[in-house]
C-alpha cells in the first residue's frame, strides 16, 4: 500500500514540475516565433482588497532601433513588429479614449467623394502622373514605390511618420494603397470630376487642399521635425516655446511677420508699407510703425530660438500669417507663440485648420486691403487688451491640446477609414522597397538622427484612438459656416465703420 507523500515531498515534487513548465512554454514560445528580445515583463506588488480582483502583471513592448547589424540598414528585421500586442490586463482596466477634437470630423468630407463608389486599383493608380510616391501598408509592414523624389527630404519624414504611426499603434493599420503629392498646391479639380458622365477622381493625398480641389489632406512632415531648418519634432518644438514663453505684458504692440516677399503678390505688398531702413535683416513698415517684418530667418539659429526673448518674433503681441505660392507649414507655429494671429484670409486649408475659429483663436486680415486690415487689427487689439490677450492664448492652447497627441489618432482614423473604402486587396508594387526606421534611421547623417530619435515612438500606447465623432449633417455644417462666416463679417464691419471714422475727423 502507498502511503501519501510528505508535505517536503510535495514541495520537491512541485518545484521541479513547474521548472519544467516553465522549460516547455518557453520553448514552445521560441518555435511559435512569440518571443521578442524587445518584449519585457514586470510585475508590480499589488495590494488586494476582498472584493478586488488582482491584476495580472502587464506586457511592457518597447521597440528599439538596432543599427549594430549592417543589413538593418537596408533590410529591415524579418521580426519587425509584432502584428498584434496583447496586454495581460482586462480592457475594462484601460481608460475610456477621449472625445476626438472636432476637425476630425473634417475627414468624413474628404472621403466623400469615394462614399458611393468606393476606391479601385485603377482610381488609385490614376493619381500615378502627379503622386511623388506610392505607399502601401500590408500585413503592418510599409512599402513604397517613388516616382519623384521630394524637395527638402519631405516624403522621408512623412514616412518616418507613418512608421512611426504603426510603432504606436501595431497590428491595428489596415491593409492600403495611396497615392502622395507633396507639393505646396493641390491639383484635383473638383470641377474636372463633376457631372453625371464624371469618373471618380484619384484620391490623392497632399498636405493642404482649398475649395475648389478634392485632395486628401494629410499632417505635414514637420511634425517628426526638418532639421535641414533646424526645426525640432513638433511636441519638443512646443516644449521649448512653453518653457521661453514671455508674459504677454512683457511684450510689444508690434504685428510681426517672418518669410521672403518675392514668393507670392500677397506677401509683396506688404513692401508697399516701408517707412524705416533695414537693420541686420529687419525692415520696419506702417505709417503707425505698428508692422515689423524680416526677409529672413536669422541664420544658425532654431526656430524656437528666433521665438525666444531676444529675438523680435518673441517680442510682438500679433504675429501675422501670408501663404506663398500655395500652402505653408508656418501657421501652427505662429499660432503656437502665444500672440494674437493675424492670418492675411488664407486660401489653402491643412488637416487641423478648419478647427479654428476667426475671433476666438486668431484674428481675420482682409487679404483685398491687407496693409489697412493690419493696422486696423493692431489698433484694436492695443484697445482691448485682454480679449487680444484670450485670442492669443485660445490659439496657443490649441497647438498644445489639440495637436500634440492627436496627430496619430488623425492619421489612424484618417488611414483606417480610406482603407475601408478601398475594393480590391493591396498588393506589393514590383518597384517598391520595404523601409522600416531601421532603413531609415540607421544610415541617417548625425543630424537627421538626432532629430529621428527625439520623435520615434519608443513603445504602442495602451490607450484607444480617441473616439472620432460621425459626419456633420448639413445643416450643422451650414452653421458652423455661417457662424465662421459671420465672425469675419464682423471684424470687417468694425474695420470699415473704423476707417471711416477716421476720414471723417481727419
Amino acid at each position: 500500500m502507498k502511503s501519501r507523500p510528505s508535505g517536503w515531498q510535495f514541495l520537491i515534487y512541485g518545484s521541479f514540475f513547474v521548472v519544467l513548465l516553465c522549460i516547455f512554454h518557453s520553448i514552445n514560445e521560441c518555435i511559435s516565433g512569440n518571443t521578442s528580445p524587445n518584449i519585457i515583463l514586470t510585475t508590480t506588488t499589488i495590494h488586494v482588497h476582498p472584493s478586488e480582483i488582482p491584476q495580472k502583471p502587464r506586457r511592457n513592448v518597447q521597440f528599439r532601433l538596432n543599427c549594430t547589424s549592417g543589413y538593418l540598414t537596408r533590410i529591415c528585421p524579418a521580426k519587425y513588429y509584432p502584428t498584434n500586442v496583447l496586454h495581460s490586463q482586462d480592457d475594462r482596466d484601460c481608460p475610456l479614449p477621449a472625445a476626438c477634437p472636432d476637425y476630425f470630423r473634417w475627414i468624413h468630407e474628404d472621403l466623400r467623394p469615394w462614399k458611393e463608389t468606393g476606391i479601385t486599383r485603377d482610381t488609385v493608380e490614376s493619381g500615378r502622373k502627379t503622386a511623388h510616391f506610392r505607399l502601401v501598408i500590408v500585413e503592418g509592414r510599409a512599402y513604397v514605390e517613388t516616382y519623384r523624389r521630394a524637395g527638402p527630404n519631405r516624403d522621408f519624414y512623412t514616412l518616418w511618420g507613418i512608421l512611426q504611426l504603426l510603432r504606436r499603434y501595431p497590428g491595428k493599420i489596415p491593409d492600403l494603397d495611396l497615392m502622395f503629392n507633396w507639393a505646396d498646391t493641390p491639383v484635383v479639380k473638383s470641377v474636372d470630376y463633376s457631372g453625371p458622365n464624371a469618373t471618380a477622381p484619384p484620391p490623392l493625398f497632399r498636405y493642404c487642399g482649398d475649395d475648389a480641389t478634392l485632395e486628401i489632406v494629410f499632417p505635414d512632415w514637420t511634425f517628426w521635425g526638418w532639421p535641414e531648418t533646424n526645426i525640432k519634432p513638433w511636441k519638443e518644438f512646443l516644449d521649448d516655446v512653453k518653457e521661453g514663453e514671455k508674459r504677454w505684458m512683457d511684450k510689444e504692440a508690434y504685428a510681426y511677420w517672418k518669410g521672403n516677399p518675392m514668393l507670392a503678390p500677397t506677401r509683396r505688398d506688404l513692401a508697399k508699407f516701408q517707412i524705416g531702413m533695414e537693420n541686420h535683416g529687419f525692415l520696419q513698415y506702417s505709417s503707425e510703425e505698428h508692422l515689423i517684418y524680416s526677409r529672413n530667418y536669422k541664420t544658425g539659429l532654431t526656430l524656437a530660438d528666433n521665438l525666444s526673448v531676444e529675438y523680435e518674433w518673441e517680442l510682438s503681441w500679433y504675429k501675422i500669417y501670408v501663404e506663398r505660392v500655395g500652402w505653408s507649414v508656418s501657421e501652427k507655429y505662429i499660432l503656437a507663440c502665444n500672440s494674437v494671429t493675424l492670418p492675411v484670409k488664407p486660401r489653402y486649408y491643412d488637416f487641423f485648420t478648419s478647427g479654428l475659429m476667426p475671433m476666438h483663436h486668431y484674428w481675420p486680415i482682409n487679404e483685398d486691403d491687407k496693409c489697412r486690415s493690419i493696422k486696423f487689427a493692431v489698433e484694436w487689439g492695443n484697445s482691448h487688451k485682454q480679449k487680444a490677450q484670450e485670442i492669443g492664448k485660445a490659439g496657443s492652447d490649441f497647438t498644445q491640446e489639440d495637436l500634440v497627441d492627436y496627430v496619430y489618432d488623425y492619421m489612424f482614423h484618417l488611414l483606417s477609414k480610406y482603407a475601408k473604402l478601398m475594393r480590391y486587396k493591396p498588393t506589393i508594387p514590383e518597384r517598391a522597397i520595404e523601409i522600416c526606421s531601421e532603413t531609415l534611421a540607421c544610415p541617417a547623417i548625425e543630424i537627421q538622427k538626432k532629430i529621428m530619435m527625439e520623435s520615434m515612438v519608443k513603445d504602442p500606447t495602451d490607450v484607444s484612438p480617441c473616439d472620432m465623432s460621425p459626419p456633420y449633417d448639413a445643416l450643422a455644417l451650414r452653421r458652423l459656416l455661417k457662424r465662421k462666416a459671420n465672425s469675419i463679417s464682423q471684424v470687417e464691419l468694425w474695420e470699415m465703420r473704423y476707417w471711416e471714422n477716421q476720414t471723417k475727423y481727419n
